[in-house]
């Protein structure tokens, strides 16, 4: 299980490219042993499932609403019966998972560390990112390059204003831990984003942005 954060408090153990998205799943382990906390159940979970053996889970948590982050919610259901969260804005939830929400500025503890929760709407109405010490876990709100897909120009505008009052104002040597692909940091996409930002664009501009090329 690759480690891609740790300090003396917990480690985040990264399961990337899961399923026919190519998802990422996150695994909090206190670093002095103790239930962890997953976040995200993309299909293809089984690799966590497995590595976790039996690792008691306290808690699952899902940044947001779209398929691909719960496909394998049944997998890991059958290997556990720690409760589910999700953001409280959320909508299109299966009310049948019995999905308890998390509101903005929650915290929760994972051992020692302190999980503090940002609701950043934008590609949902409830996406969440999950703040721990010096690394922010953002679902599908921000990945290295840009923001996450949006539907329509609202929701771009939204999603930007999330991403710069709410994650932008994080420490910029902050690790950004996404729901797809690959790391970067506060400081890297803040430099992204001003180019973005010093140039015009489209009043329809929605779809899968790019901060350099957008």
């Amino acid at each position: 299980m690759p480690q891609v954060y740790a300090n003396e408090h917990l480690t985040i153990e990264a399961f990337t490219g899961l399923g026919r998205f190519a998802n990422n799943t996150y695994v909090l382990r206190p670093a002095g042993g103790g239930p962890v906390t997953v976040v995200d159940v993309p299909e293809g979970v089984e690799a966590v499932v497995a590595a976790l053996g039996d690792t008691p889970v306290e808690r699952i948590v899902v940044t947001h609403s779209h398929g691909d982050h719960w496909a394998g919610f049944d997998v890991v259901r059958a290997a556990t019966p720690a409760p589910v969260y999700a953001g409280a804005e959320e909508t299109n939830l299966d009310v049948s998972r019995k999905i308890e929400g998390l509101p903005h500025e929650q915290t929760f503890e994972v051992g020692a560390a302190t999980v503090r929760v940002i609701h950043t709407p934008g590609h949902t109405p409830g996406s969440i990112c999950l703040l721990v010490d010096g690394a922010l876990l953002t679902g599908d709100t921000l990945f290295p390059g840009g923001p996450g897909r949006t539907r329509d120009p609202q929701s771009l505008i939204q999603e930007i204003h999330s991403i710069t009052s709410r994650l932008y104002v994080l420490p910029p040597e902050t690790l950004v831990l996404p729901g797809h692909g690959d790391t970067t940091t506060i400081a890297r996409s803040q430099e992204e984003y001003a180019v973005f930002a010093s140039k015009p664009h489209a009043p329809d501009l929605a779809g899968d942005v790019l901060w350099l090329e957008s």
